[in-house]
């Protein structure tokens, strides 16, 4: 049913406040190669590319190849993504909705595990570029995808992807919804049909979701894949329906009710360690607040999470200037087999970078907190990380 709050917004954003938020249309890149060499250079990079002493000069130079197709065929989604990203904000702001919003390109390493793992190409790839809205509760979701469902500018293409209401079995809950880009005018043709991935999720979703992939880094354990110690993945199938129940949603058929689930979750964390693991999680990751500049506006911050726990932050004026550092990085990573995650993300205020991304900080406070909460008895209760908030505010005085 949809509420009468939803005719409150504008059919057309401000021009004014588009273009400035965009600023200007021809810094951003566009595809310098052909369709049929993007196919091509996906069908590479499925496989396995060698590396090391023993290639030609010859291989080298054709892995280099592959690798700045795929990233101008990345960098083609920048536009569009920020497009859809101005767009998704505009709705929230006219329906006075309370929730965050961030960005980012897919690393280089997630888009060659997708094409090795499922039947995906290159080419028609969802999430290539893609944002995040992290809303204060349920019906704050519901009403941002039906606002956008009545009226938006770019195309909603396929099927929608509902994992709130389908959880996965393994316990993943957001909602997925993909955008082709529609140009607004002749100078942004060439970016028409780019497909924009847009999740929707509430705050404790998304402290589930960073959650799994903090422990995952921390441990070096693929768990947001199902890979890895069985009693975690069961513990955080097991805390999905738990923070499913507390928002009235489905939870995962053969999850057990509410007062197994409850002592089973008893039984693991006191077997693993779970609560002490993921506090350790949180004070072992390192990272330094120097990164946050008072006196000057940053959006766009490359993060590189390295296997010491160690996270460095650099904050770029431009997303073209972090790109190219973050295409630079990727390329040790992939040739050089360097152990290390990188990822270009924007936020709107530098203090919500921890808050947006906290699996690459160890931040699990909201979902430990709940995990406490839940083994004496209690409900999950929904919030936004303090700590990471009450961080962000000391390094800012």
């Amino acid at each position: 049913m949809r509420s009468d709050s939803l005719t409150v917004v504008p059919p057309v954003q401000n021009k004014a406040g588009y273009l400035d938020f965009m600023g200007s249309m021809t810094e951003y890149p566009r595809l310098a190669y052909s369709m049929k060499a993007v196919r091509k250079a996906g069908d590479q990079l499925a496989k396995p590319i060698q590396f090391g002493r023993d290639i030609t000069v010859g291989q080298y130079v054709d892995a280099l190849e592959i690798f700045t197709i795929a990233n101008s065929w990345r960098d083609s989604h920048f536009l569009p993504m920020r497009s859809v990203r101005f767009s998704v904000g505009h709705h929230m702001r006219a329906l006075r909705l309370k929730g965050d919003m961030a960005s980012r390109p897919k690393r280089m390493a997630s888009i060659r595990r997708k094409l090795r793992e499922s039947t995906t190409n290159l080419d028609t790839m969802n999430d290539i570029g893609g944002c995040r809205a992290i809303m204060s509760d349920i019906k704050g979701v519901r009403s941002l995808l039906a606002s956008m469902r009545d009226k938006f500018p770019h195309e909603i293409h396929s099927r929608e992807f509902n994992y709130i209401d389908e959880p996965k079995p393994d316990g993943y809950r957001s909602h997925h919804i993909v955008f082709k880009y529609r140009p607004r005018d002749a100078e942004t043709e060439a970016f028409e049909g780019r497909r924009i991935e847009l999740q929707v999720r509430t705050r404790l979703q998304h402290s589930w979701a960073t959650a799994v992939e903090a422990v995952g880094l921390f441990r070096g354990q693929d768990l947001k894949h199902g890979k890895g110690d069985q009693d975690w993945l069961r513990l955080f199938q097991l805390m999905s329906a738990e923070f499913a129940h507390v928002e009235q949603c489905p939870v995962h058929i053969g999850v057990p009710d509410h007062n197994d689930r409850v002592r089973e979750l008893r039984d693991i964390n006191k077997r693993i360690g779970a609560t002490s693991i993921l506090e350790d999680t949180k004070s072992l990751t390192l990272y330094s607040g120097n990164f946050i500049h008072p006196t000057e506006k940053f959006r766009y911050y490359l993060l590189q999470y390295g296997k010491d726990h160690n996270v460095i932050i650099e904050p770029f004026r431009t997303l073209m200037l972090g790109a190219r550092k973050l295409k630079e990085i990727e390329q040790k990573i992939e040739l050089r087999g360097i152990d290390a995650k990188a990822v270009l993300v924007e936020v709107d205020k530098v203090e919500k970078l921890v808050e947006m991304y906290p699996n690459y900080f160890g931040d699990v406070s909201l979902f430990v907190r709940n995990l406490k909460s839940i083994c004496t008895g209690k409900a999950a209760m929904e919030g936004g990380s303090s700590e990471a908030l009450r961080k962000a505010r000391l390094w800012l005085a």
